[in-house]
């Protein structure tokens, strides 16, 4: 799958419709962990498209959080994004905000990996580095069983998600953790340009 967007574009088009930072930030983050899943999985000839999938999947979300995922076609078609970019964008929401079901393998790992680097973050921000880099899976765990940290990221979703994948929940966490690591300090630096 190709797309006409650079990830430079991309990126433009989200900061044009989100303007906090912590949803670039997070349009960024699930856009590096789609391109590291992309090129560990078999799908490195893919990963462009995949990155720039995470990075526009939440781009309706701050203008339009009540319609999440129905506004994002709109805005999407407006910019020329082909048809396999809009429905990738719109599958990480099915059956939350969003009837369009999820089923190439890159738009199932988007469907599970949009709440779990959430969480994941949150625990970063919990730790005295405020980094995922030394975190391990078995504490990625405990958060994820503890339902009153980071209420709003979806465990149901999350367990969907690697169900989906047709892969254990462990196995989810543990690839989207590693991504996560091996990407953060380019984040990082990236967030400071912006």
């Amino acid at each position: 799958m190709k797309t006409k967007f650079t990830r430079d574009e991309a990126l433009s088009l989200l900061k044009e419709h989100n303007k906090e930072h912590f949803h670039v930030q997070h349009g960024v983050t699930v856009g590096k962990v789609m391109r590291c899943y992309a090129e560990g999985h078999g799908y490195g000839d893919e990963a462009d498209f995949w990155e720039i999938c995470g990075i526009l999947h939440d781009i309706d979300f701050e203008e339009y959080p009540e319609q999440h995922c129905q506004k994002a076609p709109e805005i999407l078609k407006a910019s020329g994004a082909e048809p396999e970019l809009i429905h990738a964008v719109c599958s990480h929401g099915y059956g939350i905000c969003s009837d369009v079901e999820p089923e190439h393998e890159m738009e199932r790992f988007l469907f599970a990996a949009d709440e779990l680097t959430g969480l994941i973050w949150s625990a970063a921000l919990m730790r005295p580095s405020k980094s995922c880099k030394d975190m391990e899976l078995s504490s990625l765990k405990k958060k994820f069983k503890d339902k009153r940290f980071a209420a709003g990221c979806s465990r149901d979703t999350i367990r969907e998600g690697a169900e989906r994948m047709g892969i254990s929940l462990e196995e989810l966490m543990q690839v989207t953790l590693d991504a996560m690591k091996a990407s953060e300090d380019e984040i990082n630096e990236e967030m400071k340009a912006l």
